[in-house]
């Protein structure tokens, strides 16, 4: 299903880090050529393997990315919202990828066509770095997922989803199902609500139909594994600040 077109952009662009952070001569040549897309729950933005067509710059989505098996069953390996793009094979070589992407978080963003990328990826110093720069700290969150899944419990991988997808949204609410959260990680959804369920108890979120809204982030990071840290950190050091929203 193609994104739908806004007439209106819901946000400013630059509420995008990446957008943000172009140099004015860049940006200027970027802003006509972005299309606000409006990014409900479960679109599919690519499959895996299909050409990409576009690349996405969500502004108050959260996009995950998603390895499928053959007989259906998913991971996540990242999520991508306003401090990235989605769709990095276009300027790192590649048409497709084996990844499907899928908006986790429903809300709006940007795209710029396939060619344009290239040409500006290849054209510009400065767009080239940034956008290497991302690619860097989204292999450490796919790296550092992979460890994690195989090596920490249900309870601290909920964890650090939760603080993962809190940083790419503005406020503390969160609109996912048990099941959403189960295909995300790749486990089954009674894990999900058992580890919910403890996260509740001990007072850290609160838990209804579908709403998770955090009540103590301080709490939420010291309970997850180091896993959270090492990405955030990662992006800290790569990426510019996030602007205000």
């Amino acid at each position: 299903m193609p994104a739908t077109l806004l007439t209106t952009p819901a946000a400013d662009p630059r509420t995008n880090q990446l957008l943000a952070a172009l140099p004015l001569a860049e940006w200027q040549r970027w802003q006509p050529q972005l299309e606000a897309v409006e990014l409900p729950l479960g679109q599919v933005l690519y499959e895996s393997g299909s050409t990409l067509g576009h690349v996405y710059f969500p502004t108050t989505a959260i996009v995950s990315l998603l390895y499928v098996m053959q007989n259906g069953a998913s991971a996540e390996i990242a999520v991508v919202g306003r401090e990235g793009i989605v769709g990095v094979a276009l300027f790192m070589g590649g048409e497709s990828t084996p990844s499907r992407a899928v908006v986790q978080s429903a809300g709006h963003g940007f795209r710029l066509n396939a060619k344009a990328v290239k040409r500006e990826f290849e054209a510009s110093p400065a767009v080239m770095h940034l956008l290497l720069r991302y690619t860097q700290a989204l292999i450490t969150q796919m790296a550092q997922t992979a460890v994690c899944n195989r090596h920490h419990s249900l309870d601290e991988q909920l964890c650090r989803w939760l603080l993962l997808s809190l940083d790419r949204l503005s406020g503390s609410e969160l609109h996912m199902t048990q099941e959403l959260i189960a295909n995300m990680l790749g486990v089954r959804r009674e894990g999900v609500t058992e580890a919910a369920l403890k996260l509740q108890k001990a007072g850290l979120i609160q838990y209804s139909r579908g709403r998770i809204l955090v009540l103590d982030r301080p709490g939420l990071e010291q309970r997850s594994c180091e896993c959270y840290a090492v990405v955030k950190k990662e992006y800290d050091r790569l990426l510019p600040p996030t602007p205000a929203v």
